[in-house]
C-alpha cells in the first residue's frame, strides 16, 4: 500500500519557549519568514502526501488560520500588485487533497496524539511528522522514507546518531548494524540512561507506521514521563511485524530547544542570497566579542 496521509501532532503547549508561546502555537514560530509547521507540511506535499491531518489543541487556532484563506489580506495584496506575496499566501491552501483537524483533549503524549487520528487514517499506512525536527535535505526526508516503505512494506522510523550522554532525551534503538542506511530493529527503549542505552541510534520526528499501531495505542499504556509513548507501542509492534530504522540524508535542526531553533534561523538565513551578505560581516564582528 502507498502512504497517502500524514499526521502532525501539534497540540503541545510549547512551554520551553514561554513567554513567546503564551499566545501563539510553538509550531507557528518563524524560521526566517515561514513558521516551523509550514516547512513540515511542505515536506509532506513534496513527498507525495495528499491528506494532512493536524492533531491539535484548543489553543491552536493560529495553525488553522495559517492554512486557510485570509480574504482581507489576499484582497489587499491583489489591489497593491504584490503578486509574488499573494501567490505565496495562496500556495498554503492545497489545490488537491485536504487538510483535516482533530482535537487531542488531553496532553497525554505523542502516542495518544497519534491515536487521536485513528478514525481519519483508517486501515492504511501513514506518516507522522514532528515540526520540531526541521531537516534540510536535497530529497525530502519523508520521500526518502516512503521509497523505503514501498520496498519493505513495514513501519519505518528515521534515526540519527547522538552523543551517548544524550540518549535520555530520545527513543533509542537496539538494532542490527546499518546497511545502506537501513537497520532492522530488535527493540526500542524510551529515554534510557546513557549507561543503559543499547546504542546511540535515536529516533527523530519522522515515522511511517502501519495501522496495527492503533490497536496497541488503544490500550493507553503509560510509559516514561507518565505519557503514552509511541516508542513503547512500536516495541510491542515488533512482536508481530518487522520495524526498521532509516538513517536519512540531510541536516537536522532540533527546534524543540532554543539553541537549535536559533541555529536553524541562522543556517536558513545564510542560505538566502538576499540576507547572506548582510549577515556574514555581522556574524564575524559578533564572534570577535566572544
Amino acid at each position: 500500500m502507498k502512504v497517502r496521509k500524514a499526521v502532525f501532532p501539534v497540540a503541545g503547549l510549547g512551554t520551553r519557549f514561554l513567554p513567546a508561546t503564551k499566545a501563539i502555537a510553538k509550531e507557528m514560530l518563524p524560521i526566517v519568514d515561514k513558521p516551523l509547521i509550514q516547512y513540515a507540511v511542505e515536506e509532506a506535499y513534496a513527498s507525495g502526501i495528499t491528506q494532512i491531518i493536524f492533531v491539535t489543541g484548543a489553543s491552536k487556532k493560529s495553525i488553522e488560520n495559517h492554512f486557510g484563506h485570509t480574504y482581507e489580506l489576499e484582497h489587499m495584496l491583489l489591489a497593491r500588485g504584490k503578486d509574488a506575496q499573494l501567490k505565496e499566501v495562496q500556495a498554503l491552501i492545497p489545490e488537491s487533497g485536504s487538510i483535516i483537524y482533530t482535537l487531542q483533549n488531553q496532553p497525554l503524549g505523542l502516542g495518544h496524539a497519534i491515536w487521536c487520528a485513528r478514525n481519519i487514517v483508517g486501515n492504511e499506512p501513514f506518516a507522522v511528522l514532528l515540526a520540531d525536527d526541521l531537516i534540510e535535505a536535497d530529497t525530502p526526508v519523508l520521500k526518502q522514507m516512503m521509497e523505503k516503505f514501498d520496498e519493505l512494506q513495514s513501519s519505518i522510523v528515521s534515526v540519527v546518531e547522538v552523543d551517548q550522554q544524550d540518549t535520555s532525551k530520545y527513543g533509542i534503538l537496539d538494532a542490527d548494524p546499518l546497511v545502506n542506511n537501513v537497520t532492522k530493529i530488535r527493540g526500542l527503549v524510551e529515554k534510557p540512561k546513557p549507561e543503559e542505552a543499547p546504542s546511540n541510534l535515536a529516533i527523530i520526528g519522522r515515522y511511517i507506521l502501519t495501522p496495527e499501531i492503533f490497536d496497541i495505542l488503544e490500550g493507553k499504556e503509560v510509559g516514561a514521563g507518565g505519557e503514552i509513548q509511541i516508542t513503547d507501542a512500536m516495541a510491542r509492534l515488533l512482536k508481530t511485524q518487522d520495524v526498521y530504522g532509516y538513517r536519512y540524508e540531510g541536516t537536522r535542526f532540533d527546534c524543540g530547544n532554543k539553541a537549535g531553533f536559533q541555529m536553524a534561523n541562522l543556517a536558513f538565513s545564510l542560505d538566502r542570497p538576499d540576507m547572506r551578505n548582510r549577515l556574514l560581516p555581522f556574524i564575524r564582528d559578533l564572534i570577535k566579542k566572544y
